[in-house]
């Protein structure tokens, strides 16, 4: 019989977020500088056995959903068998996946097969040319393939697009026409400091609201969704159209009330909250011989003090770890 375990705020935990690796073949300049990040050594990573224990254990707390994230889950060899193991779990119910597409076209009728919930696409631009200027890489085309194959085998699809000044503005209004004839969600994200270099915005400029405004410029007759429990975006559709479009407020953080989720990082810290900087370690804690009730009982422990929301946990951190990582190292 499962736990409901609930934080210090009253807020419902059974999301979780799992980074499988920190390596990505793309280096979207958002996420980490054009030569990469430092790389931790595969000894630091959670192993596959270890992965397969802890989602264990927090589906036994109560963890309904997971989404399996990076870096690039899919540049780690044997990512398939891992969650062909977990894919049974008597009290997981929904298995998420969120790809960058470039190692994914071959294998979503094996995610099919596993009953992949959805998948999330990250996909910046409808552009080549600007696709590469984003990433430096030169596969738009096979992302795309990936876009196609995802939609022709029927999982669920929602296209991740960060928005960026000077960078895709141009994009936005022709990935709103993508819903109109495919079945997808467009889902447009403040962009987050989370790049790897330590350099930070002031100012926003592209924050929900401006996104927001900039489409119904476009498209007037947009209409507000209703939101599902716990989403993240702000959700609207317009008339006539397959697909819908999202607005993620990732920066400003409009929907911390409601969070349901944790995070893994690729090396087992816990995250209570995106912008924290880790509670603590679960992979020491494992290789530390703790038993699952000694992890259980750590986990609700760190449940019980969550910060209220992502400014918080960002000012507890900020004198001390000031937020320099790059997205690949947290899970995106």
């Amino acid at each position: 019989m499962t736990e409901s375990i609930f934080d210090n705020h009253g807020r419902i935990i059974n999301y979780a977020r799992i980074a499988v690796t920190d390596r990505c073949n793309l280096r979207c300049f958002y996420c980490m500088p054009e030569e990469g990040i430092q790389y931790m050594p595969k000894k630091e990573l959670l192993q596959f056995e270890e992965l397969e224990r802890l989602t264990k254990i927090l589906t036994e707390l109560g963890i309904s959903k997971l989404r399996i994230t990076g870096g690039e889950p899919f540049v780690r060899k044997d990512i398939m068998k891992f969650i062909e193991s977990i894919h049974t779990l008597p009290h997981l119910k929904e298995i998420h996946i969120t790809t960058n597409g470039t190692h994914t076209a071959d294998i979503i009728p094996e995610l099919k097969r596993l009953g992949i919930k959805s998948v999330n696409l990250s996909l910046d631009t409808l552009d080549a040319a600007r696709f590469f200027e984003i990433t430096r890489r030169d596969l738009f085309s096979t992302v795309y393939n990936t876009l196609e194959a995802l939609i022709h085998h029927g999982i669920p699809t929602k296209i991740n697009a960060v928005v960026m000044a000077n960078k895709n503005i141009d994009d936005l209004i022709p990935l709103c026409e993508l819903t109109k004839n495919t079945p997808v969600s467009v889902r447009f994200i403040e962009e987050m400091p989370f790049n790897g270099t330590g350099s930070h915005y002031e100012h926003l400029q592209w924050n929900h609201i401006n996104i927001l405004n900039y489409i119904k410029e476009r498209f007037p007759t947009l209409s507000k969704l209703e939101d599902p429990r716990y989403s993240t975006s702000s959700n609207y559709k317009i008339p006539g159209y397959k697909g819908d479009i999202g607005i993620i407020a990732a920066y400003s953080r409009t929907f911390c009330g409601t969070c349901n989720r944790i995070r893994i990082t690729p090396q087992g810290t816990l995250k209570t909250c995106l912008y924290d900087h880790g509670v603590f370690n679960l992979r020491d804690l494992m290789r530390n011989d703790a038993t699952d009730d000694q992890i259980k009982g750590a986990l609700k422990q760190s449940f019980s003090h969550r910060a209220k929301d992502g400014w918080e946990a960002e000012k507890n951190r900020e004198t001390f770890f000031p937020a320099t990582e790059s997205m690949s190292t947290i899970g995106g």
